[in-house]
């Protein structure tokens, strides 16, 4: 998020200049290739929904090797240098999820624009320049809005307070305007008392997160990885927490999830139960197209029915047709589940295609259809290969933690590929642990279904708590992160344990630290999976020490030594001078707030209670700019 911070008014603003500083970026970094670290490639800069919201991903994928691995921290880091260089003096890229005031009462953009003129969204808070001005972002939010026959409501519960109001009924909200159809939905029951009430698709889109998209070997791995990555989506959603604070109000809620999947929410009413369905409605759809996993995938032989427990409508007519050409029952549908939602664009031009070359009619669906996880087919005539997206996680304040976390994932991935482990756990479990991770201080306070014995048969836990890989396997002790590897076949006896038992014997309730850090050695935790690992590979000290570091901030704020950022930017407003303990984060809170975080992102404050003391922000290597 560019934010424009006023240090007359004390007013930190969101910054609307997101096409003019793309192009900028975008001169900046095609004459910029020589001048580059030797490990980094020319990065790419791209708009996203909000017109203040810069995305940035690397200029080519990493490979494999540790080295590749551990630049990932300096390549963000040179990004947003590189971002920060071409803004104005008092502009800001921070990397934040929720902005704090974004439809406060107030000016929030620079420049300010009257929410009045919101003709695509029709929200009561939020102006329509809030929106990329390409054709597709706009529309978007129409469409939704017309297909759902309202306006999207969403209803955060409010963080009660000692001079909170009780009842709490939001005097911002403006409840008797009538200038569009909609208006009328807030007083008509559409904003709960007690609750912070939020009205557009930019309330979720607006949001910033942090991704990472892997490779497989094939297509067998890709969905061998998809359904291992399942169960940790809810988990690293809790820890990576950041956004506790929503439309100038401390909500009772730590993460962003229900915001987005609320806020892009196109069903009917049919469609979400709460009338019969129409003529035009086809099913009723449990979830909104921006959710949770419904579905295992993997044909590999932990994958039990019983683990996709839940009511998944598809379109039976593509399941036919993908099973007549030879696609199994699992992969045909889940395909056939992305089908029972219409396409929300479609541009005039693209219409007619050779699908036999093209696949964009297929992903005009599958890139509307947001889970905590996207499983992505090759494109045709290209190289790229079967990916997996994985998708839960919060932005963090620093490149450090960032880094750290996608270190994590990655390592934990191949773990769990290498060991050939199993993290199966009932869906509907999965889905009431994303309920669960976006509650306040979950990290901390929560617990969460976890299968008790991820170990495959044949491979037990030594005595340390680590985990071999199946017997069997070559252990060979390389740099090269393992991408393919394949276990050797089992005999079918070793599997006996898993069949005549009860699903609910495989899994039960743990905290966050018992996940992350284990519970003995009957559970050593994903950590020391992770760490089990490592230790089949050969590594230098030097990249052994960054790693460690890594996955230490992983470990301490699992087991609450260290503050998630949702927790620390809810002690910032609870202890400013200026805060009223009545759940109101005002525009003097907000600037200081904001002007913290980039003064501990540049290493100018300390915060020992969010980040190890051996962090020392981003300005380490000489490359930011002051404000």
């Amino acid at each position: 998020m560019v934010v424009a911070f006023d240090s007359g008014e004390k007013n930190a603003k969101l910054s609307l200049r997101q096409t003019e500083i793309l192009q900028k970026l975008s001169t900046i970094v095609d004459s910029i290739g020589a001048d580059c670290p030797d490990e980094i490639t020319p990065p790419t800069f791209h708009p996203e929904y909000g017109r203040y919201m810069l995305e940035s991903t690397p200029g080519a994928p990493y490979t494999g090797s540790i080295r590749d691995l551990l630049s990932v921290e300096s390549n963000m880091r040179y990004r947003r240098t590189l971002a920060r260089k071409h803004l104005k003096p008092n502009e800001v890229p921070l990397t934040f999820t929720s902005f704090p005031r974004l439809g406060a009462p107030g000016q929030f953009t620079e420049p300010y624009y009257d929410p009045e003129d919101a003709v695509s969204s029709h929200s009561l808070f939020l102006p329509e320049e809030i929106t990329n001005p390409h054709a597709r972002f706009p529309t978007l939010t129409a469409n939704i809005r017309t297909r759902r026959g309202s306006k999207v409501a969403i209803n955060l519960p409010i963080y009660v307070d000692k001079n909170t109001p009780r009842p709490f009924i939001d005097p911002t909200i403006p409840w008797d305007r009538s200038i569009y159809p909609e208006d009328s939905e807030a007083k008509e029951g559409a904003a709960l008392p007690d609750h912070i009430y939020l009205d557009a698709m930019g309330f979720g889109m607006g949001c910033c997160c942090l991704q990472l998209t892997f490779q497989a070997c094939n297509v067998s791995d890709a969905r061998r990885l998809y359904d291992g990555l399942i169960p940790i989506g809810p988990i690293l959603l809790a820890l990576s927490g950041a956004s506790p604070i929503w439309r100038g109000y401390l909500a009772n809620v730590d993460c962003r999830w229900n915001v987005i999947a609320g806020s892009v929410d196109d069903r009917t009413p049919g469609e979400r139960g709460v009338k019969p369905l129409s003529p035009t409605d086809r099913f009723r759809i449990p979830k909104s197209r921006y959710d949770s996993v419904d579905l295992y995938i993997s044909d590999n032989i932990f994958n039990r029915p019983e683990y996709n427990d839940t009511y998944v409508p598809f379109d039976e007519a593509i399941y036919d047709r993908l099973l007549k050409n030879g696609i199994d029952e699992l992969l045909a549908k889940h395909v056939a589940h992305l089908f029972i939602r219409d396409p929300l664009v479609i541009f005039a031009e693209s219409i007619d295609q050779d699908d036999c070359v093209s696949s964009d009619h297929f992903e005009n669906l599958q890139s509307t259809n947001w889970q905590t996880l996207r499983f992505k087919p090759p494109p045709p005539g290209s190289p790229i290969g079967w990916r997996v997206e994985f998708r839960s996680m919060e932005v963090q304040i620093t490149d450090f933690e960032n880094a750290a976390f996608s270190v994590f994932v990655v390592l934990l991935s191949r773990a769990i590929m290498y060991f050939n482990l199993n993290t199966y756990t009932p869906i509907s479990k999965v889905d009431e642990n994303m309920s669960r991770a976006q509650r306040r201080d979950a990290a901390k306070q929560g617990r969460f279904f976890f299968r008790k014995n991820v170990y495959p048969p044949g491979s037990s836990a030594a005595s340390s708590g680590s985990c071999s890989p199946v017997d069997g396997a070559p252990v060979k002790k390389e740099k090269k992160l393992r991408n393919c590897f394949v276990p050797p076949p089992m005999p079918e006896d070793a599997f006996e344990s898993l069949r005549g038992h009860a699903v609910e014997e495989e899994y039960e309730e743990m905290t966050i630290n018992e996940i992350i850090n284990g519970k003995g050695i009957e559970f050593p935790g994903l950590l020391s999976l992770v760490h089990s690992y490592l230790d089949t590979l050969e590594i230098e000290p030097a990249d052994m020490l960054q790693i460690q570091q890594y996955l230490d901030l992983v470990r301490r704020r699992a087991d609450g030594s260290l503050l998630t950022a949702a927790s620390w930017i809810r002690n910032f407003v609870q202890s400013h001078p200026e805060y009223k303990q009545d759940s109101v984060v005002s525009q003097k809170i907000n600037y200081d707030l904001l002007a913290a975080i980039d003064e501990i992102e540049r290493g100018m404050r300390e915060a020992p209670d969010l980040l190890p003391t051996y962090y020392k922000g981003g300005n380490r290597d000489g490359g930011s700019i002051g404000l």
